[in-house]
C-alpha cells in the first residue's frame, strides 16, 4: 500500500499502477473512496465494493475545512491516521492520499463549484455553503485521482444527489456509485460523529432508525398515508425523546429533492412511480446526526 501526501505523489502512484495493470481485463480501472477519515465499518464496506468493482483501489483522507461552517466541529472532528491506515491495508487499498490543507489549498482559493436545486433543502438549508465545499473538494479530488468509479454511502443521500448532479452537468468521466447505509446491530447508522455521543445520547439516538422503520412499514401498508402525515408521525416519535433537537424531518422526491404534494395519497404517488426519501437531521447534545430511508415507489407491492 502506497501513501501519498502530495498531489504529485498520488498522480504518479496511480499512473504507475494503471500502467502495470493495463490489459488485465478491468485491472487498471480505478475505484475511489473519498473520506474525512476516522474510518469505521461503513467506510470499510465502501472500500470492499471498490475492490470488487475495480482493479486499483484509492482512498483519500482529508478533513476539508471549506465544508464546515462557523461554529461547526472542524477543530474537534475525530482523527485517527494510524488506525485509518491499518483499516485501509486490511481492505486491500492500493493508494492512500493523505494531503494537508496547505497541499489542497496552497493559495487563496478563487474558484468554487456550486450545485443549485438539490442543495437548497435538508442539510443545504441548515448548513449554508456546506455543499459548495463538498462539490469543490470532490471536484479537486476527481481531477487528482481520475477515478473510473467513486463510492459514497447512502447515509449522506443529499451529498450523493449533489455529486451525481455535478458529474452529469460537467460531463465528468466518473461513475458515482451509491452504497447502502451500514448500521450497528441496534440500528444506529454508522458515523464518525457517533464517538461524540454519551451513553444516554446514543441510546436516545436509536429513535432515528426506529422512526424510519415504522414510517417505512406505514408507507408499505397504509394506502391512505400522505407525506404530511408521515412527516408528522416521525416528528412526534422523535420529539418523544427528551434530548432530541430536530433540525429537519422531510419527505421529498429523490434524487431531485423536490417537495411532494403533502396531501397526495401514496397510492397516487405509486402510480406516478419514482423514488422518495424520508430524511432526518437531529441533534443529541452538540452532536448532529443524519439518517434516511430511500424508497422506490411502485403500484404494489412497495419495496423499501
Amino acid at each position: 500500500m502506497k501513501i501519498a501526501r502530495t498531489i504529485a505523489e498520488a498522480r504518479a502512484f496511480i499512473a504507475e499502477l494503471r500502467e502495470q495493470r493495463r490489459g488485465k481485463d478491468a485491472g487498471n480501472l480505478v475505484g475511489f473512496v473519498p473520506t474525512m477519515g476516522y474510518l469505521h465499518e461503513g467506510h470499510a464496506s465502501l472500500l470492499r465494493r471498490s475492490r470488487q468493482e475495480s482493479g486499483i483501489s484509492v482512498l483519500s483522507i482529508f478533513v476539508n475545512p471549506i465544508q464546515f461552517g462557523p461554529g461547526e466541529d472542524l477543530e474537534r472532528y475525530p482523527r485517527s491516521e494510524e488506525a485509518d491506515l491499518k483499516l485501509a491495508e486490511r481492505e486491500g487499498v492500493d493508494v492512500v492520499f493523505l494531503p494537508s490543507v496547505q497541499e489542497m489549498y496552497p493559495e487563496e482559493r478563487k474558484t468554487t463549484v456550486t450545485v443549485t436545486g438539490v442543495t437548497e433543502r435538508l442539510c443545504g438549508a441548515s448548513r449554508p455553503g456546506h455543499f459548495d465545499g463538498v462539490a469543490t473538494v470532490v471536484s479537486k479530488l476527481f481531477n487528482i485521482v481520475k477515478p473510473d468509479k467513486a463510492f459514497f454511502g447512502a447515509k449522506d443521500a443529499q451529498q450523493v444527489a449533489v455529486l451525481q448532479k455535478m458529474v452529469n452537468d460537467l460531463d465528468m468521466d466518473v461513475e458515482i456509485v451509491p452504497c447502502p447505509i451500514v448500521r450497528e446491530e441496534d440500528g444506529l447508522a454508522l458515523s464518525s460523529r457517533n464517538v461524540y455521543l454519551s451513553e444516554e445520547q446514543r441510546r436516545e439516538a436509536l429513535v432515528l432508525s426506529r422512526s424510519l422503520r415504522e414510517a417505512s412499514v406505514r408507507i408499505e401498508n397504509d394506502p391512505n398515508a400522505t407525506p404530511r402525515r408521515i412527516v408528522e408521525d416521525v416528528t412526534r416519535a422523535i420529539q418523544a425523546s427528551p434530548i432530541a433537537e430536530i433540525d429537519y424531518v422531510e419527505m421529498l422526491s429523490f434524487p431531485d429533492l423536490e417537495p411532494l404534494d403533502e396531501e397526495l395519497g401514496l397510492t397516487n404517488l405509486r402510480k406516478a412511480g419514482g423514488s422518495v426519501i424520508l430524511a432526518l437531521a437531529v441533534k443529541f447534545g452538540s452532536t448532529r446526526l443524519i439518517d434516511n430511508a430511500i424508497m422506490k415507489l411502485k403500484e404494489a407491492p412497495l419495496h423499501v
